[in-house]
């Protein structure tokens, strides 16, 4: 207890022993502090609730923390050797998408024509669906690209009841500046279409639409991708789509065409298909997916 009232309380004791009064009780509260920790650890029995940690939550982990969406930067964990570098994750479509139709088949303009907003994505055959497993991935891509100090800011994290557009998803990284943008996918192909495909900005100069900048850098970080993303799941580069070469140019994503920072899609797997299904739905092998990704964004930033 602190007084810091002018005048301390009368006492009959001299002020020596007073002193050595108080100097005896200090100490015996101080040796009582560890035994009652351990006395609270040995009546902790399985499933007791953890004692509070005095250490706060790291920013952007907490309950109501921000998730690191659009205009709320998240610099990464000291100097890593990214630091410095800006990463934009856009996880494909959104959860409710579902429950919002008409908004999301409102079209925009994508340069080339006009395209309807955004879609539902599509779903396993057990109704796993693809906004899931693409939120589940870009979480896991963020936490591996921080720890290495890249700051990661997403183009949405289903706190927004649909969307963004796919206008608006490009915006996000163009004026974050991003040095890289990758958007995560699951196709939705015929059963026996198996493995993944990284999808590359086409050559595209029309209206609002400027690819030409974008096209060479976007294709070194699509190789990079393919490449780790093969390593690190074991997967094959997709039998159905790039000639097994695990890559594929396409000019009517507007995700791609708006772009003005290099950006790329990567379809992971096929949803439709059992067999990739099983993979797409385990949590070890999506960890892996994301590692593989988070290794070709890294290989590409520091060349």
């Amino acid at each position: 207890m602190h007084d810091d009232s002018p005048h301390p309380p009368p006492s009959s004791a001299p002020a020596s022993r007073r002193r050595r009064r108080r100097l005896v009780a200090a100490l015996a509260v101080v040796a009582a502090v560890p035994a009652g920790w351990f006395a609270l650890d040995a009546l902790a029995g399985p499933g007791a609730p953890p004692k509070p940690s005095a250490r706060p939550a790291p920013a952007g982990e907490g309950p109501g923390a921000s998730n690191g969406t659009a205009g709320d930067r998240k610099p990464g964990h000291g100097g890593g050797p990214l630091a410095g570098k800006v990463v934009v994750i856009d996880p494909g479509h959104n959860p409710g998408n579902f429950q919002h139709a008409r908004e999301i088949n409102e079209p925009v303009d994508i340069g080339t024509n006009r395209k309807e907003c955004d879609t539902t994505g599509t779903a396993t055959n057990t109704g796993y669906t693809e906004a899931e497993f693409t939120l589940d991935v870009s979480h896991r891509l963020r936490t591996l690209l921080r720890d290495q100090g890249a700051t990661v800011e997403f183009t949405h994290d289903a706190d927004r009841p649909y969307g963004p557009c796919i206008d608006e998803r490009a915006r996000i990284g163009n004026t974050a500046e991003a040095d890289a943008v990758v958007s995560v996918h699951a196709d939705g192909s015929a059963v026996g279409n198996r493995g993944f495909h990284v999808i590359l900005p086409a050559p595209v100069r029309a209206g609002a639409a400027d690819t030409s900048p974008i096209v060479g850098p976007s294709r070194a970080l699509g190789e990079h991708i393919a490449g780790t993303f093969a390593r690190a799941t074991g997967s094959a580069p997709a039998n159905y789509a790039g000639g097994g070469t695990g890559s594929v140019v396409r000019a009517d994503l507007g995700g791609l065409n708006l772009s003005t920072v290099p950006k790329v899609f990567i379809e992971c797997g096929n949803m439709r298909d059992p067999k990739d299904a099983s993979l797409l739905t385990d949590a070890a092998w999506r960890q892996k997916a994301a590692r593989g990704i988070a290794d070709g964004i890294s290989t590409y930033l520091l060349g």
